[in-house]
């Protein structure tokens, strides 16, 4: 732990490459990068930020697919000492706009296809410098050719300014300047990310990751797999999001072991699986949604899997049904983890070398401590019996940026030690491992994102026809939940549809956030102190999938 506290994510990163050298680190749409080639190009990136003036920590932001220039603008932001602040490629100018200003973000690094929403939020946000990039930038150039030639490759407008970079172009220019950087602080453990995260509040939530627990978690996530194969010899198929946790710690985590991390910008079942059978990956990471989809898809027997030694499932539960037919299909275990973004990833996760029970979702891995409380009292409950789930580490996040009420109700503290409350109910078996059994707070689960029904409400309201609105997920095996809105309307107001408030969601929340579902109602349930009772509706809708 001392070392990690001595040694940051670049200098890891460049002792890896160092070692490493031309052993390939990222393949990115079927290309090669080296570890020094991406050592190099992060560097570069690394002293174009410090030409720019964006010195002393500066928080940017990585408005990304998953790419290999994600990579390089990460790690480069790393090597120049300033805060990444990943978020999804798919936020709207409304997400957009409230994050940067949260965040105080001084730049922002995004696709050609995002741009339009960039340029729109820069009067109201304190924005001063936009680096922009398209997908194909850093591939060889006959990909580009043939990619543009055959209009495959997405193309958006930019217009170019004095503040406003060609991310290519940079690289370029820079190429013979990385060595004037001075060194990033490391020691003390600064914080390196901002990584957003859903819940019970209207706008999403800062979770500040400090370099410490980032380098502890990655490890400690990568190396799970290690009684299967060398932790160097591993090619991950990532297709978690890397804006995510989950796509952090099991994905770019590989980065600073020495394997090998395989990016796509958005998932295509054949594409991955026709790239996990030509570069013969050890590892897939994926929420339970995407097992479901590969299982059911029509053209699976027409790939070879079999490189694949650890298939790894996080973000929600993996339906038993899904794991059992993943068996008898393929001979390999689905396994599971749990984790949160204020705990940087796992919790627990499923050791590789034992027969983990139904339904776990693992063991309780070495850096976290945990307790299982009643959620009113935070009283430990007996062995076996479901309570909330509370997690502590050393260097654990303690706080949500700007948002005092929040941290106070998340983070406490209990016999002198500091505790993050997850919100989840959870049990534990004698052997310890850890089962999930519910939620206490209104958050839904939807293809592996954790979302905030308040903000779904909280955007509903701020049409002029709704004077009410209830947020609930309902139970779907493909997806996790379904997003459903309950809502009231005004007394003078007819004419709103269902079709009309969801399009109004669209111009306001990120896709996976929009509802599946309008009901209207006259009235919603509420308690005597005109609290809205949530839980009524879930349990009516409970009852109605009962039959």
């Amino acid at each position: 732990m001392k070392d990690r506290e001595k040694h940051g994510i670049f200098s890891t990163f460049e002792a890896v490459a160092q070692k490493k050298g031309n052993s390939t680190a990222i393949i990115y749409l079927g290309t090669k990068y080296s570890y020094l080639k991406l050592q190099d190009l992060a560097e570069r990136f690394a002293a174009a930020l410090a030409d720019m003036g964006l010195r002393k920590g500066p928080r940017i932001i990585i408005y990304l697919p998953n790419s290999i220039q994600w990579a390089v603008v990460w790690l480069g932001i790393q090597r120049a000492g300033g805060v990444c602040v990943p978020i999804t490629p798919i936020y709207t100018p409304y997400d957009l706009k409230y994050i940067a200003n949260d965040s105080e973000a001084e730049a922002i690094v995004c696709a050609d296809t995002n741009f339009g929403y960039v340029r729109s939020v820069l009067p109201e946000t304190g924005l001063k410098n936009v680096i922009v990039t398209r997908m194909a930038d850093l591939l060889p150039w006959w990909k580009r050719f043939f990619g543009y030639l055959f209009d495959v490759i997405p193309r958006g407008k930019i217009a170019y300014h004095k503040d406003t970079y060609s991310l290519r172009k940079l690289l370029s220019t820079y190429s013979n300047r990385k060595k004037e950087m001075p060194r990033p602080v490391e020691e003390g453990s600064p914080v390196v990310e901002i990584l957003y995260t859903g819940g019970t509040t209207k706008y999403p939530k800062g979770v500040p990751i400090n370099q410490t627990l980032f380098l502890t978690c990655a490890e400690e996530n990568i190396r799970l797999s290690e009684p299967l194969f060398p932790v160097e010899e591993n090619i991950i198929m990532g297709n978690a999001p890397l804006f995510h946790i989950l796509g952090q710690t099991c994905g770019l985590g590989t980065l600073l072991v020495g394997g090998t991390l395989m990016l796509q910008p958005k998932v295509n079942l054949d594409a991955t699986m026709e790239s996990i059978e030509r570069f013969k990956a050890k590892t897939m990471i994926g929420v339970p949604t995407l097992y479901r989809m590969i299982l059911e898809h029509d053209r699976l027997d027409h790939y070879d899997l079999s490189s694949v030694e650890y298939w790894y499932s996080a973000g929600d539960v993996l339906p038993v049904e899904v794991g059992r037919r993943w068996y008898e299909k393929f001979h390999k275990v689905i396994y599971q983890g749990y984790g949160a973004t204020e705990t940087c990833g796992g919790v627990s996760m499923c050791p590789v070398n034992i027969d983990n029970p139904p339904g776990s979702v693992g063991t309780i891995v070495a850096s976290k401590t945990v307790k299982i409380v009643d959620a009113e009292t935070l009283d430990p409950v007996a062995s076996g019996e479901p309570g909330e789930l509370l997690v502590s580490s050393e260097h654990m996040v303690t706080r949500y940026i700007n948002k005092p009420e929040e941290t106070l109700e998340s983070f406490i503290e209990l016999e002198g030690q500091k505790w993050y409350r997850t919100a989840d109910i959870m049990s534990m078996d004698e052997e310890g491992n850890l089962y999930f059994v519910d939620r206490t707070v209104d958050t839904i689960k939807h293809k592996g994102y954790r979302i905030s029904a308040s903000e779904i409400e909280a955007v509903l309201q701020e049409h002029t026809a709704i004077i009410a609105s209830c947020v609930v997920g309902v139970e779907d095996p493909r997806v996790g939940e379904r997003i459903k809105a309950f809502v009231v309307l005004k007394e003078d107001i007819k004419g709103i549809t269902g079709y009309d408030l969801i399009k109004w969601c669209r111009g306001r929340l990120v896709s996976y956030k929009i509802p599946q579902y309008i009901e209207f109602r006259d009235m919603l349930p509420k308690s005597k102190v005109g609290k809205l009772l949530r839980r009524e509706i879930r349990s009516e809708e409970e009852r109605k999938a009962e039959g």
